[in-house]
């Protein structure tokens, strides 16, 4: 399947390539992984300074003709490693030791899947920065009480510190996208670290709980909840937690959720 078919746009403009790297926390002897190299446009500008760059590439026509160019000049692309795979099926703690950095060019139909996936290992990573639609990274960085903020901005927001760093226009890609683009920096950790939410179990039945208050955005908190808990049960901790009693998903903070979480359980 080409890389277009799986819904990646690649960069021909070497300009918007170096506005991209001047965004990224970049140092020497740092591990980068990237997902989704293509030819190597952003690849042959992070390798270098003795970092290691880990390259996954779904696409095995593009993950060969890659490490055929790194091949011919080896010492244009040094540090450099090809990983053919899925990064759905990539186990990303098992590529590097230490801090992680990641940087990905992604198909958009599956940013939200990859994110889900990157963060089982949000103790690893240092940052994530993404080259998403427009519209998507919006809804990450949006804050409560904004339309745009949903399930998704609350997940990345528990994980990560998001941040639209670049809009990028259809014109930087070839082919151009129907839709604009942004670069969208995360710095992990994120609002889990202030929130008394620990262990995998907990972490885990947390974010079930926000996804199922956000499970109907128009309805109040009330109503979503019903199937969890008793409706006098769903009052008082609403009221323990010093909500409003008609108060909607969108309206509440990470820590307004895990104080209402703590009331439940």
């Amino acid at each position: 399947m080409s890389r277009q078919r799986l819904g990646q746009h690649f960069f021909h403009d070497l300009g918007w390539c170096k506005r991209i790297l001047a965004a990224l926390p970049l140092a020497p002897h740092q591990t980068w992984i990237e997902i989704g190299p293509g030819h190597g446009e952003m690849t042959q500008l992070l390798v270098g300074d003795g970092r290691r760059i880990v390259a996954i590439e779904t696409d095995r026509r593009l993950a060969e003709g890659l490490r055929a160019t790194r091949d011919t000049d080896p010492r244009k692309w040094p540090g450099l490693e090809i990983v053919t795979a899925d990064v759905l099926a990539t186990n990303i703690g098992d590529l590097a030791t230490g801090k992680i950095h990641i940087y990905g060019n992604l198909p958009y139909y599956i940013t939200s899947p990859i994110l889900h996936h990157l963060f089982r290992w949000a103790t690893r990573i240092a940052s994530i920065h993404i080259v998403v639609q427009l519209e998507v990274a919006e809804r990450i960085a949006a804050h409560p009480g904004v339309r745009d903020y949903g399930y998704l901005s609350a997940l990345c927001q528990f994980y990560a510190q998001p941040k639209i760093a670049l809009r990028i226009p259809p014109g930087a890609f070839r082919p151009p996208p129907k839709v604009k683009s942004a670069l969208l920096g995360m710095t992990l950790p994120g609002e889990q670290a202030n929130l008394n939410i620990v262990g995998e179990s907990e972490e885990k039945h947390f974010l079930e709980f926000v996804q199922t208050c956000f499970s109907q955005k128009r309805k109040t908190l009330r109503n979503n909840l019903l199937g969890v808990a008793s409706d006098k049960g769903i009052h008082e901790a609403i009221a323990t937690a010093a909500l409003r009693p008609d108060a909607r998903a969108e309206q509440l903070t990470l820590a307004q959720f895990a104080a209402l979480f703590a009331q439940l359980a």
